[in-house]
């Protein structure tokens, strides 16, 4: 398969490796060769990429690693479909997909009980990992997950609706990410540009999302407040309270019904809290993951 790094076409996978920030190692999961990131040590924490397109685990994460790995053993994976975790072309993608993608990972890396980070998409696929395998978590925190059911944005529509990549249309898209689109940088455009475009992750993202399945795959994806009521571990929600792609009273309704719950909401803050305000986002983790 060939790939373009930089606007420059590549010549093979050793230089891409070492152009490429979004590769890490690889793990077999689910019979897939998953793509995945780790940093420090002690409490094994995953963190869960989102749903939109171009996005990796080094695109959403790569910034708050290495400050997270200096507490804990942070683990972020290239889901199933994205980023550079190898294609199943006959992918069913839904959430028991994910779950099971998931699992097989957790299990390749033999780790017995882990927490998690989601963002977004990984906050709903964290709230349904955490359902069916409870004695695997220990602790998780979402951030402007969509757990709960709601009418579909016209952010997220737009988001899930990407087609006919171009540089300009990522841009515009990522606007709606941020509460303040000057800090979408061109790089990152670029990096997340390059990769919605690839062979093959271009079409698997773009039957993802069918418009007319986007409420029901949004339905499939939320919990229930008698399932969120059986959650018995702690957790943490986070949303900036301009997300204009997920609504910040779905984080509050899902913290409504955990027991052991918090919530923390962040002004002049849209869907990207690891990068909008990032310093705030990791001293947050930090000390709910510290936490006896």
């Amino acid at each position: 398969m060939n790939y373009r790094i930089n606007g420059q076409q590549d010549k093979g996978t050793e230089a891409m490796e070492q152009t490429n920030p979004e590769i890490g190692k690889s793990v077999k999961a689910m019979g897939l060769a998953t793509n995945y990131h780790d940093m420090g040590t002690g409490k094994p924490i995953i963190l869960l990429h989102g749903s939109g397109p171009g996005v990796s685990a080094w695109a959403n994460w790569g910034r708050t690693m290495p400050r997270l790995a200096e507490h804990f053993r942070v683990i972020a994976l290239d889901l199933a479909g994205y980023g550079q975790t190898e294609l199943d072309p006959d992918a069913q993608y839904d959430m028991p997909y994910w779950v099971a993608h998931l699992l097989g990972f957790i299990d390749a890396l033999g780790l017995e009980k882990v927490s998690f980070v989601g963002n977004s998409f990984g906050g709903a696929l964290a709230t349904n990992f955490n359902l069916l395998y409870p004695d695997r978590v220990d602790r998780v925190a979402v951030m402007a997950g969509p757990v709960c059911t709601f009418e579909v944005t016209p952010s997220l529509h737009k988001a899930w609706g990407y087609a006919n990549p171009t540089p300009a249309l990522m841009r515009e898209l990522m606007t709606i990410f941020a509460y303040d689109p000057s800090i979408i940088s061109d790089s990152l455009v670029q990096l997340r540009y390059e990769a919605s475009n690839r062979e093959g992750y271009r079409q698997a993202y773009e039957a993802m999302f069918p418009l007319e399945r986007r409420q029901a795959i949004l339905d499939a994806w939320g919990l229930s407040d008698e399932q969120f009521r059986s959650f018995t571990n702690e957790w943490l929600f986070l949303h900036g309270l301009n997300d204009t792609i997920v609504p910040f009273d779905v984080s509050v309704r899902a913290a409504r019904q955990i027991e052991r719950s918090q919530v923390r909401l962040f002004n002049r803050c849209g869907h990207w809290i690891m990068v909008e305000q990032a310093d705030r986002f990791c001293r947050a983790l930090i000390e709910f993951f510290s936490e006896a």
